[in-house]
C-alpha cells in the first residue's frame, strides 16, 4: 500500500474548505454554481472548437470527429462519475467534525480508483473502439480518421479521470473557481494548439486529439497541485479496500447516468432519423442551444451536491432539505429566464447554425415543446443531486434508465413506427416523460429527506 508524505499539520477545516454548513445557503449556492457553470461554457466551446478544426481540414475530417467522439464518451461514462462520487464522498467527511483523518486516504484511495478505471477503458478501447468505428461507418477514410483521434485519447485517459477526481475534491470544498480557471485557458490553450499542431505541425485530426491530450493533462497535474497545497500534503495513490468499494459505490451509480444519457440520445435521434438527415441536424442543433441554456441549472447542480454533502456529514439534515428547497426555487427562476428565449427566440438562434429552411423548423420545433419541460429537467438536476449528495445514488439510475431508455423507445416505437404520428410527437412525448419522471423524483426526494430529519 502506498501512503501519501505528510509535509505540514493538516490545516483545521476553515483552512481546508469553505465551510458550507453554516451561512447563507442562497450566497452558497450562487458562490459555487457561478463558476461552475461558466466553467462548464467554456468547455462547450472547446467542442465546439475541436468540430470547428475539424471542419476546416475536411469534411471527412468533421464525421470522423463526430463519430470518435460518441464512442470516446461511452467510453468516458466511465470515468464520469468520479467527479461526483469522490464529491459526495469528500464533502461528508469535511462536514463530519469526527472524521477529518479520512480525507487524504479518500483521495488516494479516488486517484487510485480513477487510475484502475483509466486501465480499463483503454483495454476497452483497445478491444472495441476499431469495430464500433467500423460499424457506424462504411466509408474507410472516414473510419481511418476517427481511429486516428480516438486511439490517442483512449491510450492518454487517465488526464480525464485524474482532473475529475481532483476537480470533484476541490468542489467538495466549496472550489468551483479553480476548475473554472482551468476550463477557461484549457479553451484558450485549445485554439493555440489545435491549429500548430494540426496544421503547423500536418498531424491532421490526431493533432486535435494531442491538443485534448496535453490539455486534459496539465488540467489534472494543476488541479493536484492546487488540491495538494490546499491539503499541505503530498497526494499519491493510496488504496484501502473498504474505502475504495465506498467511493465505487457513490462512482458507478453516477457514471451509469452519464452513459444512460448518450444511450438516450441515441435513442431519440433514430426515431428523429426516420423524419430525414434535416430532422436530425435540426434536433441536434436545437439541443445544443438548450444545453448551453441548462449551463446555470448544472452550476446549481454542483452546488447542492457540495452543500448537501458537507451538511449530510454533519448530520445538519434538515439544513440539507432546506438547501434542497432553495435550489429549487433558484432553478425555477433560470426557468422563468430560460423559457421564453426558448420559445421566441428560437427561429433566430436557430438561424445562426443554418439558413436551411428544414433543418430551422426542426429545432424551432423542437425547442418550443421542450421549453414546457425546461423546469423538470432543472429539478430533476436539483433532485438528484441532493440524493446523491445522502449516498442515494441508485434511485437516479432506475428513474434515468425509464426516463431516457425503457419509456422512450416504448412510447415513440407506438407513435412514430405503429400509429406515423409526425415529428412533433417525437418531442412531445419526450417532455411529457420528463414531465412525469420531474414528479415521481420531487416526491421521492422530499421523502427521503422528510425521513432523513426526523
Amino acid at each position: 500500500m502506498v501512503v501519501y508524505k505528510k509535509q505540514q499539520v493538516m490545516p483545521s477545516q476553515n483552512e481546508l474548505s469553505q465551510d458550507l454548513t453554516r451561512g447563507s445557503i442562497y450566497k452558497h449556492l450562487i458562490n459555487i454554481a457561478i463558476p461552475a457553470s461558466m466553467g462548464m461554457f467554456f468547455n462547450t466551446l472547446y467542442n465546439l472548437t475541436d468540430n470547428w478544426f475539424a471542419g476546416k481540414i475536411s469534411d471527412t475530417a468533421l464525421v470522423g470527429l463526430s463519430i470518435s467522439s460518441i464512442i470516446f464518451y461511452l467510453f468516458l461514462g466511465l470515468l464520469a462519475g468520479l467527479q461526483n462520487g469522490t464529491s459526495v464522498m469528500l464533502s461528508s467527511e469535511i462536514g463530519g467534525s469526527k472524521q477529518k483523518n479520512k480525507l487524504i486516504p479518500l483521495i488516494g484511495n479516488a486517484i487510485t480508483l480513477g487510475i484502475g478505471l483509466s486501465l480499463f477503458v483503454i483495454v476497452l478501447g483497445l478491444l472495441f473502439a476499431q469495430q464500433t468505428i467500423d460499424w457506424l461507418s462504411n466509408d474507410t477514410t472516414t473510419a481511418e480518421l476517427a481511429w486516428d483521434y480516438i486511439q490517442v485519447l483512449i491510450l492518454g485517459n487517465i488526464g480525464f479521470s485524474i482532473s475529475s477526481v481532483a476537480a470533484g475534491a476541490l468542489m467538495a470544498m466549496g472550489d468551483t473557481k479553480s476548475n473554472r480557471n482551468v476550463l477557461i485557458i484549457g479553451f484558450f490553450a485549445n485554439l493555440i494548439l489545435n491549429p500548430a499542431l494540426t496544421f503547423g505541425l500536418e498531424m491532421g485530426v490526431s493533432g486535435l486529439a494531442w491538443a485534448t491530450l496535453i490539455i486534459k493533462l496539465a488540467s489534472a497535474a494543476y488541479l493536484l497541485f492546487v488540491l495538494a497545497k490546499r491539503l499541505k500534503v503530498r497526494l499519491v495513490p493510496n488504496f484501502k479496500p473498504d474505502m475504495a468499494l465506498a467511493l465505487l459505490r457513490q462512482v458507478l451509480p453516477a457514471s451509469f447516468n452519464f452513459i444512460i444519457m448518450i444511450m438516450g440520445s441515441f435513442i431519440v435521434t433514430a426515431f428523429v432519423s426516420r423524419f430525414g438527415d434535416y430532422a436530425v441536424a435540426g434536433y441536434s442543433v436545437g439541443l445544443r442551444i438548450e444545453q448551453v441554456l441548462l449551463l446555470p441549472a448544472l452550476g446549481l447542480n454542483i452546488a447542492v451536491l457540495a452543500i448537501a454533502g458537507q451538511n449530510y456529514g454533519a448530520k445538519n439534515y434538515r439544513r440539507i432539505a432546506e438547501t434542497y428547497r432553495k435550489g429549487l426555487i433558484l432553478s425555477f427562476g433560470i426557468a422563468i429566464i430560460c423559457i421564453p428565449v426558448m420559445i421566441f427566440l428560437s427561429p433566430y438562434l436557430m438561424g445562426f447554425f443554418s439558413s436551411e429552411t428544414e433543418i430551422i423548423a426542426a429545432g424551432v420545433s423542437y425547442l418550443r415543446i421542450d421549453a414546457l419541460a425546461f423546469f423538470c429537467y432543472v429539478s430533476l438536476f436539483i433532485s438528484v443531486a441532493a440524493l446523491q449528495a445522502i449516498k442515494q445514488p441508485n434511485f437516479p439510475v432506475v428513474m434515468g434508465a425509464f426516463r431516457q431508455l425503457i419509456l422512450p423507445l416504448m412510447a415513440n416505437y407506438l407513435l412514430i413506427v405503429v400509429y406515423g404520428y409526425s415529428l412533433e410527437w417525437v418531442f412531445i412525448s419526450v417532455a411529457l416523460i420528463v414531465f412525469f419522471s420531474m414528479l415521481i423524483t420531487l416526491f421521492y426526494t422530499r421523502l427521503q429527506l422528510k425521513r432523513l430529519a426526523q
